[in-house]
Formats: C-alpha cells, structure tokens, sequence
C-alpha cells in the first residue's frame, strides 16, 4: 500500500484540529505516535495495512 500525501496531510489535518480545538494534548500525540511505530514493527501490521488499503478502496470506489 502506497500511503499518499494527500491522506497524510488529511491525518494531519484532524490531528491539528483535535489539539486545537478538542483539548488533544502534546504528549496524548506523541503516544499515539510512538504507539503507531511500535505497531508498525509488529506481525499485525500486514493485516492493519489490508484494513486501511481496503477501506480505501471502499471510500473511494474501484
């Protein structure tokens, strides 16, 4: 799966409003970020990537 910059920046997006406007933390950011990576390094990962690749692919058709 080819993660794109648009999909990144929309993340990035709702990140930034949940810190400004929904009382997100720094540190409640840099947990789930680190937790992202220690995900990421783990025999799940392949599974999670097909959810998100098939998810994707639902949203945004054939």
């Amino acid at each position: 799966m080819t993660v794109t910059v648009p999909l990144v920046l929309v993340v990035g997006a709702v990140v930034f409003i949940a810190w400004r406007y929904l009382g997100l933390r720094w540190w409640h950011a840099l947990i789930c970020l680190l937790f992202g990576f220690l995900l990421a390094a783990t025999t799940l990962a392949p599974d999670i990537r097909a959810a998100i690749q098939a998810a994707l692919s639902w949203i945004t058709g054939p």
